[in-house]
Formats: structure tokens, sequence, C-alpha cells
């Protein structure tokens, strides 16, 4: 019994650190800073936290909250921000972003970190 009051008391406190992505978004954003670098995302933009080079090739992931809509057309919601980073050619034919084959899980995460900033 102790040790499932110590697990549970553990679970409760490091939930409280954990950063919270804003109201109605799903995911983990610190697992998704973590996807982002782990795609290479960093080598076509710039990502608030994520080290990487100075490059242009891609938008910068900035103030991804503030968006209206995604590649001229998607509602900038998380929906809409998971279907872009899972198949940007299904949105957009002729993107030069690639399908980098990232799963749900991973775009959710990566979602609720950007839209976090």
């Amino acid at each position: 019994m102790r040790l499932l009051l110590a697990l549970f008391a553990s679970m409760t406190l490091s939930a409280c650190s954990v950063e919270r992505p804003p109201g109605g978004v799903v995911g983990d954003p610190v697992r998704g800073k973590i996807a982002l670098t782990q795609y290479a995302c960093q080598s076509c933009h710039l990502i608030p936290g994520v080290p990487g080079s100075k490059v242009y090739v891609g938008r910068p992931l900035s103030e991804m909250g503030q968006r209206k809509v995604l590649a001229g057309s998607v509602p900038n919601d998380q929906a809409g921000l998971v279907r872009w980073i899972r198949d940007p050619q299904a949105i957009d034919p002729h993107t030069a972003m690639p399908n980098m084959g990232v799963s749900e899980r991973d775009a959710l995460d990566m979602s609720a970190y950007l839209l976090s900033h």
C-alpha cells in the first residue's frame, strides 16, 4: 500500500513540473521538442528553444499559436498542424516540405510544443 501511495505521489508531483500546452491542446510539449530534433526539423526551420543553424529554407516556427492558417489554407489548430506535419504533400503537392514519416504520437507532441510558443 505504501508503495502505491509513493508511486501516486511521485506521479502527481512530476505532472506538476511538465510544461502544459495551451487549452484544448493534447500531447507532451517536452517530448515534442525532442521529436522536433529527432526528425531534424531545425535543418530547415528556426524553432524556438531548439538549437540549430540559422536556416531560411522553411518558415520560422516561432509564434505558431498566433497564426490563423497553415500552408495558405489549413486552419491553424492542432488537428491542422498534425495533418501538415504528417503529410504536407496531401495539403500542398508543391510544397518543399518532405514527408518525414512522423507518427501520430510524435506529431501530436510536436504540435503541442509548437503551439505553446
